[in-house]
């Protein structure tokens, strides 16, 4: 546990090497930086990808970006207000974006905060020994300047709202963009893959959009079923009955928007196949390399696709993000149940946190993320 002036951080040094529990110097805050302590942070799948040397990341590095904490104190200059204009007070309960942006790049100038030439990502970053505290892994987070910070109640589950800054404010993005050639109520959706993000996706989609068909596809029949529980109205197991129920489930005419979130070329495919004239297909899900994803162009103008990519999100999507997850919370816009409930109009988002681990057994909590795909392991402080 943290001292006055020590705090804990697991450091990653490398696939294949232990997680080290590392003690250093609780930094003070410079211009415009915002210290927090940690409450929670989930185990997300990248973390899982990196620890197992799927994908590379900088090292040393203290992982993990699904963070929820308290505010500690403010540096020099630093805005003691969050992203919605609320005041900020050390003691509040937050969240805030997986990273900070710097607003005056090419990027950050176009909406593309996410893409910021001079990006600082939280539990992506390179660390110190000295300075860990660049990640959720840790007893306290510094951050940057530029950082869109969130205010959460005090009632929130921590390990449900720690799924706000990367899964949900993800889907926000997905969906945002899915939905910006034609948003009206009653469209047709499809979402492939049923992991975290598939099934928020799915519950998203039906409660923000009003979608009125909902197909999702995993190729994990439980992760399938679970889909139900999220508000999907369909659901399969192959990429060939795809094709087959979604032309069943809109009369032939295709979903209006496809959102591929299982990280493959094949579903990637599929997405693009399922679409109808003038629908728009999101790929969120291919983080890691694939095989090449071969396009006929004479299809794509033929039928007025429209294919979009999305990585990461915009403050505007975390906001949408913890508003959604609170509905959710006080038992959906229809009222009735809640987070964690399986009956009512809230979706149970508490049964995706399979555990929850004190950082003290970070290891066991990584070995049990390994082994629980499409469900989160939370570490609390």
């Amino acid at each position: 546990m943290t001292t006055d002036s020590t705090a804990l951080a697991a450091l990653f040094l490398g696939p294949g090497q232990p997680l080290e529990l590392i003690r250093a110097a609780i930094p003070t805050p410079g211009a415009g930086e915002t210290l927090v302590r940690v409450e929670c942070c989930a185990v997300c799948s990248s973390d899982l990808h990196t620890h197992a040397g799927r994908r590379a990341e900088p090292t040393p590095t203290v992982l993990g970006h699904e963070i929820v904490g308290r505010v500690m104190s403010f540096g020099p200059g630093a805005q003691a207000v969050d992203a919605r204009g609320d005041v900020m007070a050390a003691g509040d309960r937050v969240t805030w974006t997986v990273a900070a942006s710097c607003g005056k790049c090419v990027n950050c100038r176009d909406g593309l905060d996410q893409k910021c030439a001079a990006l600082v990502k939280y539990g992506h970053e390179r660390v110190s020994r000295d300075m860990p505290f660049r990640g959720g892994l840790a007893e306290v987070v510094l951050l940057s300047a530029g950082t869109g910070i969130v205010k959460l109640p005090e009632g929130a589950d921590a390990g449900v709202m720690a799924l706000a800054n990367c899964s949900t404010a993800t889907v926000a993005a997905a969906l945002r963009t899915g939905f910006a050639r034609r948003n009206r109520p009653g469209l047709a959706v499809a979402v492939l893959g049923a992991g975290v993000l598939g099934l928020t996706a799915c519950a998203m989609a039906r409660r923000k959009y009003a979608a009125g068909v909902v197909i999702a596809v995993d190729r994990d029949a439980a992760r399938a079923r679970a889909a139900m529980d999220f508000g999907a109205t369909h659901t399969c197991t192959d990429l060939l009955e795809l094709e087959t129920l979604a032309k069943t489930a809109t009369g032939g005419v295709g979903v209006d928007v496809a959102v591929e979130l299982a990280g493959t070329v094949h579903t990637a495919r599929a997405a693009l196949a399922i679409a109808r004239t003038g629908g728009t297909v999101v790929l969120a899900g291919t983080t890691l390399p694939t095989d090449p994803l071969i396009i006929e162009p004479q299809s794509l103008v033929r039928r007025l696709l429209r294919i979009e990519g999305v990585h990461n999100y915009v403050t505007a999507d975390l906001i949408t993000a913890v508003d959604f997850l609170l509905g959710e919370a006080a038992g959906g816009a229809a009222g009735g149940g809640g987070v964690g409930e399986t009956g009512g109009a809230g979706f149970p988002f508490a049964s995706l946190i399979a555990a929850r681990y004190p950082l003290e057994e970070v290891a066991a909590a990584f070995a049990q993320g390994h082994d629980c795909a499409g469900r989160r392991v939370a570490v609390m402080c």
